[in-house]
C-alpha cells in the first residue's frame, strides 16, 4: 500500500454516492490528526458542496461526563458524548431521506452546558464529513456511507496531547490515562479498523496500511 492523501481522497470520491447527500466518517484516537485530515479531505473536493462536523460539539455537560469519575475510562466511552442529539439533530437531517436542515452543534463548551447551534440547511448532494472518536461504535457504524480509521501508537498520541493541549503528561494517571483507557475499550468493542473502509496510519504524513497493521498487538485475531 503506502498511498497517501491523495489516494485517500479519490477512494473517498469513487466510493461515496453521488447526487445526494453522503455522510463519511473519519474516526480515530485522541490526537491521531481527525480534525486535520478532514480540513484537508474537505479542501480537495471540489465538484460537491461539503459539510464539516465534529463529534466533540456533540458532548454531555461536565456533570454527565464526570459522573463515573473526572479520570474514568469507562466514563469517557460511555457518558462523554450525546449520541442522541447527534444523530436526531445531525445525522438524520443528512441523511439522504432526511430535510437537510442540521444542527451543527449541541454543546456550549465555554459555558458547560446543552446549547443548540442555530440550524444549518445542507444542499442535497452535499458531502458530510464527519471528524471525531468512537465512530464506529454500534451506535453509529451503519450510519455511514464510508469510514476511515486513523491509526498511531498510543505513546505518539499521547506527547501530542501533552504538546497540544498542555494536559499532565504521566501516562498512569490523569486525563491521559483516561483517555487511553477509553479507546481501548472502544477497541475491544469495536475493532474500527476491522469496520472502516479504509485505515491510514498517521504518525507522519497520511499513508494508507492493511487494517492488520492498526491492530493492537494483544490483540489475537
Amino acid at each position: 500500500m503506502g498511498e497517501g492523501l491523495e489516494a485517500t481522497v479519490s477512494r473517498m470520491l469513487e466510493a461515496v454516492p453521488a447526487g445526494r447527500r453522503a455522510l463519511v466518517a473519519v474516526d480515530g484516537i485522541g490526537a491521531s490528526g481527525k480534525t486535520t485530515l478532514t480540513a484537508r479531505l474537505a479542501a480537495r473536493v471540489s465538484a460537491r458542496p461539503v459539510v464539516v462536523l465534529h463529534a466533540d460539539d456533540f458532548f454531555h455537560p461536565s456533570a454527565r461526563r464526570h459522573a463515573r469519575g473526572r479520570f474514568s475510562p469507562e466514563g469517557f466511552w460511555r457518558d462523554a458524548y450525546d449520541y442522541a442529539s447527534l444523530v436526531a439533530l445531525a445525522l438524520a437531517p443528512l441523511h439522504p431521506d432526511g430535510d437537510g436542515r442540521y444542527v451543527p452543534a449541541s454543546f456550549d463548551r465555554a459555558a458547560d452546558r446543552t446549547a443548540h447551534a442555530p440550524a444549518v440547511q445542507a444542499a442535497a448532494d452535499a458531502l458530510v464529513l464527519v471528524d471525531g472518536t468512537f465512530l464506529h461504535r454500534d451506535e453509529l457504524r451503519d450510519r455511514w456511507d464510508w469510514s476511515v480509521y486513523l491509526h498511531v501508537p498510543f505513546d505518539v498520541a499521547a506527547r501530542r496531547m501533552v504538546a497540544r493541549d498542555g494536559v499532565d503528561p504521566d501516562p498512569a494517571d490523569g486525563p491521559l490515562a483516561r483517555y487511553a483507557g477509553a479507546q481501548r475499550l472502544y477497541l475491544t468493542a469495536a475493532e474500527p479498523w476491522r469496520r472502516a473502509r479504509l485505515v491510514l496510519d498517521t504518525t507522519a504524513e497520511p499513508r494508507i496500511i492493511d487494517p492488520d497493521a492498526a491492530r493492537p498487538a494483544c490483540w489475537s485475531r
